[in-house]
């Protein structure tokens, strides 16, 4: 890769960190497990890498200035990406516009979209440009 296209990428060393955190946990797993294995897996790999996170970590969700409730992060990596896991066939729209919505909820400019897949680990890196 040219460092002319690394520059152009948010938090590129981190992103490869956490997209090799998410390669070994399949790799050692495989598919077929529920979700809550692969979430205890990437915690486990993610502190084996040296990476901070917070887990489940809280966001409150506001609506002109009054907290209407909750999200709940998968992870929150080194404070700057939001991680996100599910298991199946495919990506869908609505796991991308749940990422995008934490994103908006932060202000945070990254995240990370993990599908545990039969055919391997896919991944979607999302962006808040805004």
């Amino acid at each position: 890769m040219s460092e002319e296209i690394k520059k152009d990428l948010i938090y590129p060393e981190l992103s490869y960190k956490i997209i090799g955190v998410l390669f070994d946990v399949y790799n050692q797993l495989g598919y077929g497990y529920q979700e809550k294995y692969y979430e205890k897996a990437t915690a486990a790999t993610l502190k084996l890498a040296g990476l901070t996170y917070k887990e489940q970590f809280p966001i409150p969700l506001k609506f002109k200035d009054e907290k209407i409730g909750n999200y709940f992060l998968d992870f929150l990596v080194d404070d700057k990406v939001v991680l996100e896991l599910k298991r199946g066939e495919r990506v869908a729209k609505s796991n991308i516009d749940q990422v995008y919505a934490y994103l908006k909820a932060t202000g945070l400019k990254l995240g990370i979209l993990a599908q545990f897949t039969p055919g391997g680990i896919k991944f979607r890196r999302i962006l808040n440009i805004i």
